[in-house]
Protein backbone atom coordinates (compact mmCIF):
# COMPACT_ATOMS: atom_id res chain seq x y z
CA UNK A 1 0.00 0.00 0.00
CA UNK A 2 2.80 2.43 0.88
CA UNK A 3 4.49 1.62 -2.40
CA UNK A 4 1.30 2.46 -4.27
CA UNK A 5 0.94 5.76 -2.40
CA UNK A 6 4.56 6.64 -3.22
CA UNK A 7 4.03 5.90 -6.91
CA UNK A 8 0.90 8.05 -7.01
CA UNK A 9 2.68 10.96 -5.31
CA UNK A 10 5.56 10.73 -7.79
CA UNK A 11 3.09 10.71 -10.68
CA UNK A 12 1.78 14.07 -9.49
CA UNK A 13 5.11 15.78 -10.23
CA UNK A 14 4.89 15.73 -14.06
CA UNK A 15 1.20 16.58 -13.82
CA UNK A 16 1.93 19.68 -11.73
CA UNK A 17 4.73 20.72 -14.10
CA UNK A 18 2.38 20.35 -17.06
CA UNK A 19 -0.30 22.41 -15.33
CA UNK A 20 2.28 25.05 -14.44
CA UNK A 21 3.38 25.25 -18.08
CA UNK A 22 -0.18 25.62 -19.39
CA UNK A 23 -1.10 28.35 -16.89
CA UNK A 24 2.20 30.18 -17.42
CA UNK A 25 1.67 30.05 -21.18
CA UNK A 26 -1.91 31.35 -20.98
CA UNK A 27 -1.06 34.14 -18.55
CA UNK A 28 1.96 35.18 -20.62
CA UNK A 29 -0.14 35.73 -23.72
CA UNK A 30 -2.98 37.60 -22.07
CA UNK A 31 -3.05 41.37 -22.63
CA UNK A 32 -1.42 43.66 -20.09
CA UNK A 33 2.00 44.50 -18.71
CA UNK A 34 2.63 43.61 -15.04
CA UNK A 35 5.11 46.48 -14.77
CA UNK A 36 2.41 48.92 -15.86
CA UNK A 37 0.00 47.45 -13.33
CA UNK A 38 2.56 47.81 -10.55
CA UNK A 39 3.55 51.41 -11.36
CA UNK A 40 0.08 52.58 -12.32
CA UNK A 41 -1.29 54.27 -15.40
CA UNK A 42 0.43 57.55 -14.62
CA UNK A 43 3.96 56.06 -14.83
CA UNK A 44 6.18 57.07 -17.74
CA UNK A 45 7.07 54.65 -20.50
CA UNK A 46 10.73 54.77 -19.45
CA UNK A 47 9.90 53.74 -15.88
CA UNK A 48 7.69 50.92 -17.11
CA UNK A 49 10.39 49.65 -19.46
CA UNK A 50 13.03 49.82 -16.73
CA UNK A 51 10.86 47.81 -14.30
CA UNK A 52 10.02 45.32 -17.05
CA UNK A 53 13.74 44.73 -17.60
CA UNK A 54 14.43 44.42 -13.86
CA UNK A 55 11.68 41.83 -13.49
CA UNK A 56 13.09 39.81 -16.40
CA UNK A 57 9.87 40.08 -18.37
CA UNK A 58 11.83 40.80 -21.57
CA UNK A 59 13.54 37.40 -21.39
CA UNK A 60 12.36 34.59 -23.70
CA UNK A 61 9.34 32.61 -22.61
CA UNK A 62 11.13 29.35 -21.81
CA UNK A 63 13.85 31.21 -19.90
CA UNK A 64 11.24 32.78 -17.63
CA UNK A 65 9.30 29.52 -17.25
CA UNK A 66 12.30 27.38 -16.29
CA UNK A 67 13.52 30.12 -13.95
CA UNK A 68 10.12 30.00 -12.27
CA UNK A 69 10.31 26.20 -12.00
CA UNK A 70 13.83 26.36 -10.56
CA UNK A 71 12.90 28.94 -7.94
CA UNK A 72 9.70 27.07 -7.05
CA UNK A 73 11.17 23.57 -6.79
CA UNK A 74 14.66 24.27 -5.44
CA UNK A 75 14.10 27.36 -3.30
CA UNK A 76 10.32 27.02 -2.71
CA UNK A 77 10.09 30.65 -3.84
CA UNK A 78 6.87 31.26 -5.74
CA UNK A 79 7.53 34.94 -6.21
CA UNK A 80 5.97 38.19 -5.05
CA UNK A 81 2.47 39.37 -5.82
CA UNK A 82 2.41 42.19 -8.37
CA UNK A 83 -0.69 43.57 -6.68
CA UNK A 84 0.35 43.60 -3.01
CA UNK A 85 4.16 43.30 -3.38
CA UNK A 86 4.13 40.57 -0.72
CA UNK A 87 5.09 36.87 -1.01
CA UNK A 88 2.28 35.13 -2.86
CA UNK A 89 1.52 32.64 -0.12
CA UNK A 90 0.77 35.49 2.29
CA UNK A 91 -2.40 35.96 0.24
CA UNK A 92 -2.92 32.34 -0.78
CA UNK A 93 -2.68 30.75 2.67
CA UNK A 94 -4.96 33.34 4.26
CA UNK A 95 -7.69 32.55 1.72
CA UNK A 96 -7.18 28.81 1.28
CA UNK A 97 -8.83 27.84 4.62
CA UNK A 98 -12.01 29.64 3.54
CA UNK A 99 -12.12 27.61 0.31
CA UNK A 100 -11.36 24.37 2.17
CA UNK A 101 -14.12 24.99 4.72
CA UNK A 102 -16.61 26.01 2.04
CA UNK A 103 -15.77 22.95 -0.07
CA UNK A 104 -16.15 20.69 2.96
CA UNK A 105 -19.52 22.20 3.79
CA UNK A 106 -20.67 21.81 0.18
CA UNK A 107 -19.45 18.20 0.02
CA UNK A 108 -21.06 17.22 3.34
CA UNK A 109 -24.31 18.94 2.39
CA UNK A 110 -24.40 17.24 -1.03
CA UNK A 111 -23.64 13.86 0.56
CA UNK A 112 -26.24 14.13 3.31
CA UNK A 113 -28.82 15.28 0.77
CA UNK A 114 -28.00 12.97 -2.14
CA UNK A 115 -27.15 9.58 -0.65
CA UNK A 116 -30.25 9.01 1.55
CA UNK A 117 -32.64 10.23 -1.15
CA UNK A 118 -30.81 8.21 -3.80
CA UNK A 119 -31.06 5.01 -1.77
CA UNK A 120 -34.71 5.69 -0.94
CA UNK A 121 -35.53 6.43 -4.57
CA UNK A 122 -33.88 3.19 -5.75
CA UNK A 123 -35.61 1.06 -3.12
CA UNK A 124 -38.98 2.65 -3.94
CA UNK A 125 -38.50 2.63 -7.72
CA UNK A 126 -41.53 3.74 -9.78
CA UNK A 127 -43.36 4.88 -6.66
CA UNK A 128 -44.72 8.37 -6.08
CA UNK A 129 -41.73 9.06 -3.82
CA UNK A 130 -39.37 8.08 -6.63
CA UNK A 131 -41.17 10.45 -8.99
CA UNK A 132 -40.96 13.33 -6.53
CA UNK A 133 -37.26 12.73 -5.91
CA UNK A 134 -36.52 12.66 -9.64
CA UNK A 135 -38.44 15.88 -10.19
CA UNK A 136 -36.51 17.53 -7.34
CA UNK A 137 -33.20 16.35 -8.81
CA UNK A 138 -34.03 17.66 -12.28
CA UNK A 139 -35.19 20.97 -10.82
CA UNK A 140 -31.94 21.35 -8.90
CA UNK A 141 -29.90 20.69 -12.05
CA UNK A 142 -31.89 23.30 -13.98
CA UNK A 143 -31.34 26.10 -11.42
CA UNK A 144 -28.19 28.18 -12.07
CA UNK A 145 -26.09 28.48 -8.88
CA UNK A 146 -25.76 32.28 -9.15
CA UNK A 147 -29.56 32.59 -9.38
CA UNK A 148 -30.03 30.32 -6.35
CA UNK A 149 -27.48 32.37 -4.40
CA UNK A 150 -29.24 35.65 -5.18
CA UNK A 151 -32.65 34.24 -4.27
CA UNK A 152 -31.29 32.98 -0.95
CA UNK A 153 -29.80 36.39 -0.20
CA UNK A 154 -33.05 38.10 -1.15
CA UNK A 155 -35.19 35.84 1.08
CA UNK A 156 -33.02 35.08 4.12
CA UNK A 157 -30.90 38.23 4.29
CA UNK A 158 -32.96 41.04 2.84
CA UNK A 159 -36.57 40.06 3.63
CA UNK A 160 -36.21 37.91 6.76
CA UNK A 161 -32.90 39.27 8.05
CA UNK A 162 -31.94 35.87 9.47
CA UNK A 163 -28.55 35.27 7.88
CA UNK A 164 -25.63 37.44 6.69
CA UNK A 165 -25.27 37.89 2.96
CA UNK A 166 -21.51 38.46 2.69
CA UNK A 167 -18.22 37.62 4.36
CA UNK A 168 -16.83 34.57 6.16
CA UNK A 169 -16.38 35.76 9.74
CA UNK A 170 -18.68 33.26 11.49
CA UNK A 171 -20.31 29.91 10.77
CA UNK A 172 -23.53 31.75 9.96
CA UNK A 173 -21.84 33.21 6.86
CA UNK A 174 -21.40 29.68 5.46
CA UNK A 175 -25.04 28.62 5.64
CA UNK A 176 -26.30 30.26 2.46
CA UNK A 177 -23.21 29.34 0.38
CA UNK A 178 -23.51 25.75 1.64
CA UNK A 179 -27.16 25.59 0.59
CA UNK A 180 -26.20 26.95 -2.83
CA UNK A 181 -23.47 24.35 -3.31
CA UNK A 182 -25.69 21.56 -1.97
CA UNK A 183 -28.45 22.36 -4.43
CA UNK A 184 -25.93 22.61 -7.26
CA UNK A 185 -24.11 19.32 -6.54
CA UNK A 186 -26.51 17.26 -4.44
CA UNK A 187 -28.48 16.17 -7.49
CA UNK A 188 -25.35 14.56 -8.98
CA UNK A 189 -24.82 12.51 -5.81
CA UNK A 190 -28.52 11.63 -5.74
CA UNK A 191 -28.62 10.41 -9.34
CA UNK A 192 -25.41 8.37 -9.15
CA UNK A 193 -26.52 6.81 -5.85
CA UNK A 194 -29.89 5.87 -7.31
CA UNK A 195 -28.46 4.35 -10.49
CA UNK A 196 -25.75 2.45 -8.59
CA UNK A 197 -28.24 1.09 -6.07
CA UNK A 198 -30.64 0.02 -8.82
CA UNK A 199 -27.84 -1.89 -10.51
CA UNK A 200 -26.72 -3.51 -7.26
CA UNK A 201 -30.11 -4.65 -5.95
CA UNK A 202 -30.65 -6.58 -9.20
CA UNK A 203 -27.54 -8.69 -8.65
CA UNK A 204 -27.86 -12.45 -8.13
CA UNK A 205 -26.49 -12.36 -4.59
CA UNK A 206 -29.25 -9.94 -3.56
CA UNK A 207 -31.91 -12.26 -4.97
CA UNK A 208 -30.27 -15.18 -3.20
CA UNK A 209 -30.35 -13.31 0.11
CA UNK A 210 -34.02 -12.48 -0.45
CA UNK A 211 -34.78 -16.14 -1.19
CA UNK A 212 -33.07 -17.18 2.05
CA UNK A 213 -35.31 -14.83 4.01
CA UNK A 214 -32.69 -12.25 4.98
CA UNK A 215 -34.45 -9.10 6.27
CA UNK A 216 -34.83 -6.42 3.61
CA UNK A 217 -33.06 -3.75 5.68
CA UNK A 218 -30.03 -6.01 6.10
CA UNK A 219 -29.93 -6.67 2.35
CA UNK A 220 -30.20 -3.01 1.47
CA UNK A 221 -27.82 -1.44 3.97
CA UNK A 222 -25.33 -4.23 4.73
CA UNK A 223 -24.89 -5.78 1.30
CA UNK A 224 -26.30 -3.68 -1.54
CA UNK A 225 -25.39 -0.22 -0.24
CA UNK A 226 -21.77 -1.15 0.51
CA UNK A 227 -21.24 -2.52 -3.00
CA UNK A 228 -22.95 0.50 -4.55
CA UNK A 229 -20.66 2.97 -2.78
CA UNK A 230 -17.70 2.95 -5.19
CA UNK A 231 -19.17 5.25 -7.89
CA UNK A 232 -20.75 7.39 -5.15
CA UNK A 233 -17.36 7.91 -3.47
CA UNK A 234 -15.86 8.84 -6.83
CA UNK A 235 -18.57 11.43 -7.40
CA UNK A 236 -18.24 12.89 -3.90
CA UNK A 237 -14.44 13.09 -4.26
CA UNK A 238 -14.80 14.81 -7.63
CA UNK A 239 -17.28 17.29 -6.16
CA UNK A 240 -14.98 18.10 -3.25
CA UNK A 241 -12.00 18.60 -5.55
CA UNK A 242 -13.95 20.77 -7.97
CA UNK A 243 -15.41 22.86 -5.14
CA UNK A 244 -11.93 23.82 -3.93
CA UNK A 245 -11.40 26.03 -6.94
CA UNK A 246 -14.78 25.87 -8.59
CA UNK A 247 -16.91 27.57 -5.93
CA UNK A 248 -16.10 30.90 -7.57
CA UNK A 249 -19.77 31.74 -8.05
CA UNK A 250 -20.55 31.32 -4.35
CA UNK A 251 -17.40 33.16 -3.25
CA UNK A 252 -18.16 36.03 -5.63
CA UNK A 253 -21.89 36.39 -4.91
CA UNK A 254 -21.44 36.07 -1.15
CA UNK A 255 -18.22 38.16 -1.14
CA UNK A 256 -16.23 35.43 0.60
CA UNK A 257 -12.43 35.87 0.74
CA UNK A 258 -11.65 32.47 -0.75
CA UNK A 259 -9.09 31.22 -3.22
CA UNK A 260 -11.49 31.22 -6.15
CA UNK A 261 -12.23 34.93 -5.85
CA UNK A 262 -8.49 35.60 -5.42
CA UNK A 263 -7.74 33.79 -8.69
CA UNK A 264 -10.38 35.83 -10.54
CA UNK A 265 -9.00 39.08 -9.14
CA UNK A 266 -5.40 38.07 -9.93
CA UNK A 267 -6.28 37.15 -13.52
CA UNK A 268 -7.87 40.56 -14.03
CA UNK A 269 -4.73 42.22 -12.64
CA UNK A 270 -2.44 39.76 -14.49
CA UNK A 271 -0.84 38.88 -11.17
CA UNK A 272 0.98 35.86 -12.60
CA UNK A 273 2.75 34.67 -9.39
CA UNK A 274 -0.51 34.54 -7.42
CA UNK A 275 -2.39 32.77 -10.23
CA UNK A 276 0.40 30.21 -10.63
CA UNK A 277 0.73 29.47 -6.91
CA UNK A 278 -3.03 29.27 -6.40
CA UNK A 279 -3.70 26.89 -9.26
CA UNK A 280 -0.70 24.67 -8.44
CA UNK A 281 -1.94 24.44 -4.84
CA UNK A 282 -5.44 23.54 -6.05
CA UNK A 283 -4.05 20.95 -8.46
CA UNK A 284 -1.98 19.38 -5.70
CA UNK A 285 -4.99 19.33 -3.38
CA UNK A 286 -7.13 17.72 -6.07
CA UNK A 287 -4.49 15.04 -6.66
CA UNK A 288 -4.34 14.24 -2.95
CA UNK A 289 -8.15 14.04 -2.78
CA UNK A 290 -8.24 11.58 -5.69
CA UNK A 291 -5.56 9.52 -3.95
CA UNK A 292 -7.68 9.42 -0.79
CA UNK A 293 -10.68 8.33 -2.89
CA UNK A 294 -8.65 5.46 -4.37
CA UNK A 295 -7.51 4.40 -0.90
CA UNK A 296 -11.11 4.41 0.31
CA UNK A 297 -11.87 1.89 -2.44
CA UNK A 298 -9.45 -0.51 -0.75
CA UNK A 299 -11.35 -0.35 2.55
CA UNK A 300 -14.66 -1.04 0.80
CA UNK A 301 -13.58 -3.69 -1.73
CA UNK A 302 -10.94 -6.25 -0.59
CA UNK A 303 -10.16 -7.09 -4.24
CA UNK A 304 -8.95 -3.56 -4.86
CA UNK A 305 -6.89 -3.64 -1.68
CA UNK A 306 -5.15 -6.82 -2.86
CA UNK A 307 -4.43 -5.18 -6.21
CA UNK A 308 -2.85 -2.15 -4.50
CA UNK A 309 -0.70 -4.41 -2.35
CA UNK A 310 0.57 -6.28 -5.40
CA UNK A 311 1.30 -2.97 -7.16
Amino acid sequence: MLRYIGKRLLQMIPVLIGIAFIIFFIMDFTPGNPARLILGQSATAEAVEQLTEEMGLNDPFFTRFFRYLYNSIVHLDFGVSYRTMKPVFDDVFTRFPVSIYLALCGMVGSTLFGIPLGVLSAVKQYSKLDTVVNVVAMTMVAMPPFWVAMVLILVFSLYLGLLPSAGAATWLHYILPTITLTLANGSAVLRITRSSMLETIRMDYVRTAQAKGVPRKVIIFKHAFKNALLPVITTVGYIFGSLLGGAIVSETVFAMPGLGSLIVLSIKMKDIPVVMASIILLALSYGVIMLVVDLMYAFIDPRIKAKYQRG
